[in-house]
């Protein structure tokens, strides 16, 4: 009855909404874009908060924080009590997750570029990769087509092989939704370490590997019956190369310090950990906050900058870190050779100033965000540290920080102006700022 409610609710909504603006018709422009783009993201987390409110008798504002942060797929949770929680609420809030995942990969591959903003908008001014559009087809309902198939079979593919693992069929299915939108929920309070299971996390470490590189890439690969579009694809091996060298230095450190006795242990908990939050999912199968404090703050580094543009992942994305990188490598070499006309190359293909130029402004803007929230939150009361890894967590859609934040604790002591804070946080993130900043100047209103 709790969701045949919610049913009701939102066709109501719709409905209303449809009868009062169906006179209107013209052609979306731009600046109605960023508009449909954010009242998207918002208005659902508003309208599936409706079967939590009702069943688990939570606050509208937990109750947003939770489906934002599913839609999102940040993971992020004010929820406890989650290994006796009705089986549907748990899989509703994993379905969330899930079809956050696509919408986001949808967004990124369809939406955004035509706003003119978005990581994927890069793909469009040759930066190498299996395609050199922003769509692989000419029109966007068949590109998402694709990309929902694709999507749907790895999924899928998780699911059996999570089962095959040792999971009942109801945490096989809630868990690959959560790996594949690389969202971190789980059925859970314990999240993954309740399982204490190698070959499950093996699994998990698998396919968020997989959602974290562009699906455009694992479409080619299928298509072309070939591994090379992964090595085509500069951010695919920017991504396999950062998580390895990564897991190998952080395992050997963590044993060096005597942190586990051998360094296959260190190696195994490493690994799912450092790939859990690298890649903005969330899960944890132990509490990292108890190593050395270099390795979980290196982690949530590598939560910023890991995730493929096209993917399910949060952060500024692998290709603005290539970007980057390589726009510091040439001002360096001009400081030495002041004429050199060195452009910028990532794979081999030239990246055209103006695109340079926008991921610095993106850049900027981003880690701006992440000062000016961590200020808001400390002003609420809360330490610098919880401050700080909250906002990157939410940020970059990865869930867990440290400190009240941690691996073992959640949001859920948090006072009401801190959960919108939060939340507003992890839209921000998801919609890659830029799209939701432009709201708020006073240009976007003018006519």
């Amino acid at each position: 009855m709790t969701f045949f409610a919610s049913m009701l609710a939102c066709i109501g909504a719709g409905g209303l909404l449809m009868l009062l603006t169906r006179r209107h018709r013209a052609e979306l422009k731009a600046r109605d874009g960023f508009m449909l783009v954010t009242l998207a993201w918002t208005l659902t987390a508003a309208i599936a908060t409706v079967p939590l409110v009702l069943h688990q008798e939570m606050s509208f504002t937990d109750a947003f924080f939770e489906t934002m942060s599913g839609l999102t797929t940040t993971g992020a949770t004010v929820m406890t009590g989650l290994d006796t929680t009705a089986p549907s609420i748990n899989l509703w809030r994993h379905e969330l997750q899930w079809l956050g995942g696509m919408g986001i990969i949808v967004l990124a591959v369809a939406i955004l570029p035509l706003l003119g903003v978005g990581g994927m908008q890069l793909l469009r001014a040759e930066v190498p990769g299996p395609i050199k559009d922003t769509k692989l087809t000419a029109r966007i309902g068949d590109t998402a087509a694709i990309l929902w198939t694709v999507y749907l079979g790895v999924t899928v593919a998780c699911i059996l092989a999570l089962h095959l693992a040792g999971m009942s069929w109801l945490d096989a299915i809630c868990h690959a939704f959560s790996a594949m939108s690389l969202g971190g929920y789980s059925t859970r309070d314990a999240s993954v370490m309740a399982f204490d299971s190698v070959a499950i996390e093996v699994v998990l470490t698998v396919f968020m590997v997989l959602a974290a590189m562009n699906f455009a890439t694992h479409f080619t690969a299928w298509h072309d019956r070939s591994l090379r579009p992964y090595w085509r694809d500069a951010e695919a091996r920017g991504v396999l190369g950062l998580l390895a060298l990564s897991c190998l230095g952080c395992g050997a450190y963590l044993w060096f310090l005597g942190t586990y006795p051998d360094p296959l242990s260190a190696l195994r908990y490493v690994t799912f950990n450092l790939v859990s939050i690298a890649t903005t999912t969330g899960y944890a199968s132990t509490d990292y906050e108890a190593w050395p404090l270099f390795v979980p703050f290196f982690m949530l580094f590598l939560s910023a900058i890991t995730s493929s543009s096209g993917s399910t992942g949060g952060g500024i994305k692998m290709i603005r870190t290539l970007i980057l990188a390589r726009q510091s490598t040439r001002e360096l070499s001009r400081l030495l050779h002041p004429t050199l006309a060195a452009p910028v190359t990532v794979g081999g293909m030239e990246v055209p100033n103006a695109v340079v130029f926008a991921v610095l402004g993106f850049i900027y803007l981003y880690f701006l965000s992440v000062v000016g929230m961590t200020f808001l939150l400390i002003f609420g009361g809360l330490d610098f540290i919880t401050a700080f890894t909250a906002v990157v967590a939410c940020i970059t859609n990865t869930g867990p920080g440290l400190g009240g934040v941690g691996p073992t604790d959640n949001y859920q002591f948090m006072t009401d102006y801190e959960t919108w804070v939060c939340s507003f946080t992890m839209l921000l993130g998801r919609l890659e700022v830029f799209s939701l900043v432009v709201l708020f100047t006073p240009q976007f209103w003018r006519k």
